[in-house]
């Protein structure tokens, strides 16, 4: 990468990775974090960063003796998604009270720090807001959206 990007490298390659592993479909791992290094030109905590962000969405795993791969089966919506889908599969309305950030994290096999990112997005969107000792309830019901 020649320019810094005012959005974070660590965020483009992970987009750019993420096209990489949608051109690819079936590939059983990705190349080694020094290929990735050296075709990005950026450091391994770069392409770090880049990998726990796929990861946190569900689109990669780590697989030891292997190194990364995509994420096998299931779900393959990120976790924005799949947390802002579950206002509709839930039948859940304006007021309602949304789940736990433990529930959330078990529903969806996430960690908390990626739960809360998706939360805080959420609440920017405003379809969550937070009562301070009574947690989140939905505010707005999003909006449809079309799937490629």
């Amino acid at each position: 990468m020649s320019q810094a990007s005012p959005r974070g490298t660590y965020l483009v390659i992970a987009e750019a990775l993420r096209a990489e592993i949608e051109e690819r479909n079936g590939v059983d791992a990705l190349p080694s974090e020094a290929d990735m290094m050296r075709s990005h030109g950026v450091g391994r905590n770069t392409i770090r960063r880049a990998l726990k962000v796929l990861e946190a969405e569900g689109v990669v795993e780590s697989a030891p003796g292997i190194g990364w791969r995509p994420a096998r089966g299931g779900d393959r919506r990120s976790l924005a998604e799949r947390m802002t889908d579950l206002i509709s599969e839930e039948s859940l309305s304006v007021g309602d009270t949304y789940p736990s950030e433990a529930k959330l994290c078990e529903r969806f096999g996430a960690s908390r720090t990626a739960v809360r990112r998706v939360l805080a997005q959420m609440e920017g969107n405003g379809l969550l807001t937070t009562v301070h000792g009574k947690g989140r309830t939905v505010r707005a019901l999003p909006t449809p959206t079309t799937r490629p």
